[in-house]
């Protein structure tokens, strides 16, 4: 490979100019024009205004994208996460016109994001799936049919869903009956297909992930878990390797089920296998995101991977540097993800940062595509940053983690900085007790 686009925008189009320019490779990005005087812009080789500022008519428009890689004669394109990169359509097209898409296959992108076709697929893995319906419900007599025999409370869930939307928890089938509907109609508005499934809710439960990378000659390998329990609104706020909570012993069956995951689909890029896991260790498949995560920097910190060169090396038709063995894990590393909201009512707080100055600390990364006097607008995800921090044992991590809140400065915006100086010096989440409900049960 020569020249990579780079179909995303803030801090992980500048993580992944990072490892173009560690591989001496030159890159294009491609910018909305809300985003014309953002700083990775100017640092890539070459880039292309692709739109305005709504992500439809930018960062989603597949043919502003291709053009722009035609034109600059790239041989792949990293599509980051979020935005287009799981998007089976936008992968085959991009293939059709040459150039190599990093990720995997566009079938197993469609495979994996239908949730109904997902939970078939681990079945036949033997990858444990949470009880629920076999396949997408007919119509709320048959999702009350089967929640009544799997009993309540349950999750009613989009088959195309992510991210928290298309899911209702339903306590009772009184609910389920109210809720039916509009969970159809919802998950019709965003994701083009109504289809709705039933799952058993585990509460108490612990959302933990495996990170996997797999080439195209057979190989896969698992670079351990990560634990994102902490959520508001069912997205991860706050994750954390190793998890302080699993036993080495259920680790290891979790990461030969992930292994078993990858291998069922022939996976071919990174990918990660979340799980739900219960008070007594119980794991069962949740959902397999076909790309990089948002929380990838701490498997990095602890293991010394760089997960984009794999990610090229892999795209690039090359085999996994390291066999299984070879891979280790030391230390721990926390992210804490920086976002422009109200720090107790999670809504999002755009605008212009006055100040935004923080303390250089050994073991702390601070991955961002902003400074002071940079505006996060409305439109699109309010993250502002992600606070890596690394230390050989938790306690340590967790002490570095305080003084760089403590010290940090950011001004203009509302911002979640507060919340993690709480969480921080809450007993139950130092002493690594914390569910999915932790925030919104104890803080």
């Amino acid at each position: 490979m020569r020249k990579i686009l780079i179909a995303n925008r803030g801090e992980i189009a500048r993580r992944i100019l990072q490892t173009c320019d560690k591989l001496g490779l030159e890159s294009v990005a491609v910018y909305s024009e809300a985003d014309k005087d953002m700083g990775y812009v100017k640092q890539a080789t070459s880039a292309h205004c692709i739109g305005e500022a709504p992500a439809a008519k930018s960062y989603l428009n597949k043919e502003k994208i291709i053009e722009a890689a035609l034109k600059e004669q790239v041989d792949a394109i990293h599509p980051g996460y979020g935005f287009l990169s799981e998007n089976a359509a936008f992968a085959r097209k991009v293939e059709e016109a040459g150039i190599t898409f990093i990720g995997p296959e566009a079938n197993v992108i469609e495979m994996m994001g239908d949730k109904v076709r997902a939970r078939q697929t681990m079945k036949q893995a033997n990858v444990p799936v949470v009880p629920g319906s076999d396949g997408e419900v007919a119509d709320v007599e048959e999702a009350a049919q089967i929640a009544a025999e799997i009993g309540y409370p349950v999750m009613l869930k989009a088959s195309a869903g992510g991210g928290g939307i298309g899911m209702q928890r339903c306590e009772d089938e009184e609910q389920l009956r109210k809720s039916f509907a509009s969970n159809q109609k919802r998950a019709g508005a965003y994701f083009g297909n109504p289809a709705m499934f039933i799952e058993k809710c585990i509460d108490g439960g612990r959302h933990i992930e495996v990170q996997v990378i797999a080439d195209a000659h057979g190989n896969a390998v698992h670079l351990f878990e990560r634990d994102c329990s902490v959520q508001r609104r069912h997205q991860k706020v706050i994750e954390e390797t190793p998890s302080p909570f699993l036993s080495e012993k259920t680790k290891e069956k979790m990461f030969a089920a992930a292994l078993r995951a990858v291998q069922q689909v022939e996976y071919r890029n990174a990918g990660t296998i979340e799980f739900i896991v219960g008070e007594d260790e119980s794991f069962y498949f949740l959902e397999m995101n076909t790309r990089l995560q948002v929380e990838h920097p701490i498997t990095e910190e602890v293991t010394g991977i760089d997960l984009v060169e794999w990610q090229l090396k892999v795209a690039a038709g090359e085999k996994l540097p390291l066999q299984q063995q070879d891979i280790t894990r030391d230390g721990h590393a926390i992210e804490f993800r920086l976002y422009a909201e109200d720090p107790e009512k999670f809504l999002p707080s755009p605008g212009t940062i006055d100040v935004f100055t923080y303390p250089e600390c050994e073991g702390v990364r601070l991955d961002t595509a902003v400074e002071s006097g940079s505006a996060v607008t409305p439109y699109y995800d309010p993250m502002i940053a992600k606070i890596v921090v690394s230390g050989f044992s938790r306690e340590d991590t967790l002490e570095k983690a305080r003084k760089f809140f403590d010290e940090m400065t950011l001004t203009g915006i509302k911002h979640n900085g507060p919340l993690f100086q709480k969480v921080l010096r809450e007993e139950s989440f130092i002493k690594g007790i914390y569910t999915t409900h932790y925030l919104q049960e104890v803080i």
